[in-house]
């Protein structure tokens, strides 16, 4: 069912670990599988993803999804956040999945997206 891929990510996941300091940091779960993914991202001047860091535990698809997604995001202005869509991260993934599979894929998009909308403005935290 996995493809290697996603097997690897899992093992040597990418951009894993906490980041301090970070512009927001923001965590949810999957409440129906124990998944849980907490996304931490730095902001630079021009309102781009600087730096990006996630942490959590759970299957090898949310693995390995916020994996590719951190790693995605790079250079991003937030913008291009808010217009990134779950069409966007399954595409990444490459593989086919379940209803129940597809919620494990984005649950780290929803948590960038939450921390994202919930943010404050970068240009007031610098002020």
């Amino acid at each position: 069912m996995y493809r290697d891929q996603i097997i690897d990510l899992y093992e040597n996941p990418l951009n894993f670990g906490s980041l301090e300091p970070s512009d927001f940091t923001y965590e949810e779960d999957n409440p129906l599988c124990g998944d849980v993914i907490r996304i931490y991202v730095r902001v630079d001047d021009d309102n781009r993803i600087a730096d990006v860091r996630w942490s959590g535990v759970g299957c090898a698809i949310s693995q390995a999804s916020a994996s590719l997604l951190t790693e995605d995001i790079k250079g991003k202005t937030l913008d291009e956040i808010k217009a990134y869509s779950k069409e966007d991260l399954l595409e990444l993934l490459g593989i086919q999945l379940s209803m129940t599979r597809i919620k494990c894929a984005l649950l780290s998009l929803k948590v960038l997206k939450a921390g994202v909308y919930g943010m404050p403005d970068p240009q007031e935290l610098r002020k």
